[in-house]
């Protein structure tokens, strides 16, 4: 008997508290010449596997294709390894259908430059099913007709749906499948997960030949080796008749993470705080030129690499939190957000490849000022610089989107522009990171994390911020840089119902001393409009905003056409009555 190939990376069994699984597989050609099923799990060690899980999947050839084989292959390769690869920042959701949509694609791609592509039959396709478990969560990715199910105490419960259309009662055919078009539709759910429920993936094979009494009475004789019961699983498939590949999977899960506050695990205990610094003091590879900011939540300084001699900037933790670990953690994670970000317009971690003896975040040196001193020294700047500012703050914001965060705290204050006029995103503090948010394992008691005068209004409803919310914040700083003041003034924080934010009244940033088109000022209306959905689609449709006039605006502002040409009007009624009186003179 010949097993489709298992692709399996080891766990550190040595972690606590960390999720951990056993698994059963088995997979066998049965009564076809050739085995066109493949599987395989990868459970990663950390950081990765809290970070991104443990990843299980399938996939099934169909007996048509000749190369089907190497279809399923290759989609559970790629998946298992691509996976891992996509940005720590990212959704599961996110991650594994962009891989999986790559995969589809050059599945397809293969077919099309192939003696087939008009037969897709014979082509690189198979169905897919796969199951990523992170934290306190497993998601589910299906095509085609393998199966997902779930088995614990309210017993067998099928989670996915066949992508199969029938015919007649004997005679049906896959409706979609991996590398059947360019485009893949793929079925996703989530649902919690508890310590010792089992999932299994299983082809066809297999599933049309056991049934599902007797599944669980196989699981429940060999819960102690899953391998075995994989296998008893696919003999008695075979005995049943079965004339297909055979191929199933056993998960079960043994623990699950106890607390879950970040998905990122950073060791803040391992390291001592840092001593009082003052100028002139060496510090840990660094000389210390003087305080440039101080609170009772951190202390930052300007100071220079030693081995570099490069201007950096440090930022210590405050002593009086010293006790608070979700603090210390999330003042680490500020920095581990910088060096995941590479643009141009946001402030850069530095990156010096040196062993750290206490805790303290490095940060590039910018020499300039931040975008609310500018505001002040630059009380009445044009339409055109404003732009100009704005759009290099969207390129900056466009970096944290494309990796699934929110900044969620823009203002002025944390906006830095240089000596050479480039602007800067800084203060990491507020950032929301989608990857690591969709595991927190208790919801925030409020999304407010920014600052009121910037905030868009649904942060103060309770509701989780958007790439629209980061519009709106965008849209007041606008109008602050064009007029000193805010376009509901202070009353948005004080909105904390939704009939209350449907009734905030926007105040223009027209002035008869300033040349600001209307159309600008339409253009920001837009931006900061109470309701989330009545915004911009996306920052870049913001900007284009405020350097051409919209549609909607042109077709608002301009005059009706009985006064642009009256002559046309009443040509128009002219011929219209005629009509009228031949019709009826003619009846």
């Amino acid at each position: 008997m010949i097993g489709a190939i298992s692709v399996f990376h080891s766990l550190d069994t040595f972690l606590e508290n960390r999720l951990k699984v056993s698994v059963g597989q088995y997979s066998d050609k049965g009564r076809k010449s050739v085995n066109q099923d493949f599987h395989g799990i990868s459970i990663p060690k950390q950081p990765l596997l809290d970070i991104k899980g443990i990843a299980v999947a399938m996939a099934d050839g169909i007996s048509s294709s000749g190369v089907s084989d190497v279809a399923s292959a290759t989609a559970v390769e790629s998946f298992l390894d691509d996976y891992y690869c996509t940005s720590e920042t990212w959704t599961v959701k996110k991650s594994a259908e962009c891989v999986i949509s790559a995969t589809n694609s050059w599945l397809h791609s293969q077919t099309m430059r192939g003696p087939h592509r008009y037969d897709k039959d014979k082509g690189y396709v198979c169905t897919f099913s796969s199951l990523v478990i992170k934290n306190r969560t497993a998601h589910i990715f299906h095509v085609g007709d393998t199966r997902v199910y779930r088995l614990n105490g309210d017993g067998l419960e099928q989670l996915t749906n066949d992508h199969r259309l029938w015919e007649t009662e004997q005679k049906s055919y896959l409706s979609r499948a991996l590398g059947m078009s360019y485009d893949c539709s793929l079925d996703y759910r989530t649902l919690q997960v508890q310590i010792g429920d089992l999932f299994i993936i299983t082809t066809d094979g297999v599933y049309e030949f056991v049934s599902s009494r007797d599944m669980i009475a196989i699981i429940d004789a060999h819960r102690d080796d899953l391998d075995a019961a994989a296998q008893a699983i696919v003999r008695q498939a075979f005995q049943q008749g079965s004339d297909d590949n055979l191929s199933i999977q056993i998960v079960r899960v043994d623990e699950l993470s106890e607390c879950l506050g970040s998905q990122v695990r950073l060791q803040v205990d391992s390291l001592p705080f840092p001593p009082v610094l003052n100028a002139r003091m060496k510090f840990d590879g660094y000389t210390i030129l003087r305080e440039i900011h101080a609170s009772n939540r951190s202390h930052v300084y300007l100071a220079q690499d030693l081995k570099t001699q490069q201007k950096v900037v440090l930022k210590l933790p405050s002593v009086d939190l010293g006790g608070n670990a979700d603090y210390l953690e999330r003042f680490l994670m500020e920095e581990w957000i910088a060096r995941k970000i590479k643009n141009g317009h946001v402030l850069k971690a530095d990156l010096a490849d040196r062993q750290r003896n206490f805790i303290y975040t490095v940060y590039e040196y910018i020499e300039g000022q931040t975008l609310a001193q500018w505001a002040i020294d630059n009380p009445n700047p044009s339409v055109e610089v404003v732009r100009g500012i704005i759009e290099q703050i969207v390129k900056g914001l466009h970096a944290f989107h494309r990796l699934e965060m929110l900044h969620q705290d823009i203002r002025p204050e944390n906006i830095i522009i240089d000596t050479s006029g480039t602007v800067k995103v800084i203060d990491f503090g507020a950032v929301s990171v989608a990857g690591l948010e969709e595991a927190l394992i208790k919801t925030p008691d409020t999304y407010l994390l920014g600052t009121a005068l910037y905030s868009a209004p649904e942060y103060f409803l309770g509701q989780p911020g958007s790439v629209r919310s980061e519009l709106f914040s965008l849209g007041v700083i606008t109008y602050f840089l064009l007029s000193g003041k805010y376009p509901y003034g202070t009353n948005v924080a004080k909105a904390k119902t939704l009939s209350a934010q449907r009734r905030l009244w926007y105040n223009t940033v027209l002035d008869d001393d300033k040349e600001i088109p209307a159309w600008v000022d339409d253009a920001i209306r837009k931006a900061v409009s109470p309701l989330p959905e009545k915004r911009h689609d996306d920052l870049f449709e913001f900007i284009h905003d405020l350097r051409h006039p919209n549609k909607i605006f042109l077709t608002k502002t301009r005059a009706p056409l009985i006064k642009r040409n009256p002559v046309i009007v009443w040509q128009g009624i002219c011929v219209i009555l005629t009509a009228i009186i031949i019709y009826l003179l003619s009846h």
